[in-house]
């Protein structure tokens, strides 16, 4: 179960890279479409801000610290900055669930991050499901922009 899920991250993640890596131009990535809030450069922050935290530094003790106020605010991040993010969130969730049982994956996840009690398996379904969520506005994004 615990590769499974790996693989499943690594796979979102790195289409997350492929969606960064279409935008010709890279102001276009912080446009915000009429009728959205976020554009998709703040996206991929969160969503490497998100995993980060709950994946690298709950689970994983790597000592990040979050600002998710930034995550929406920065602007104008370079996409290769961005793409070399995400490599090292990969990094970081294929160390820490290398590290994780099958029978952590069954207790309580450490904190309550979520509005009711989850184990550590609902848990990272969660951050999956969040991910994808995340990923799609952000194809959906690159397409109205790019009209590609």
């Amino acid at each position: 179960m615990i590769k499974a899920i790996e693989q499943l991250f690594t796979k979102d993640l790195l289409k997350l890279q492929q969606e960064i890596a279409a935008y010709s131009d890279e102001g276009m990535m912080w446009e915000i479409i009429k009728g959205t809030n976020n554009s998709a450069g703040n996206l991929c922050l969160h969503l490497i801000g998100n995993l980060n935290t709950y994946i690298g530094a709950i689970l994983g003790h790597t000592g990040y610290i979050r600002n998710r106020d930034l995550e929406f605010s920065l602007k104008h991040v370079p996409k290769a900055l961005m793409r070399e993010d995400i490599d090292k969130v990969i990094i970081v969730i294929k160390a820490t669930l290398e590290k994780l049982t099958e029978e952590q994956l069954q207790e309580n996840y450490p904190q309550g991050a979520a509005e009711l009690p989850m184990t550590t398996l609902q848990f990272l379904l969660h951050l999956l499901a969040h991910l994808s969520y995340h990923l799609g506005q952000i194809n959906y994004h690159r397409r109205m922009i790019t009209n590609f």
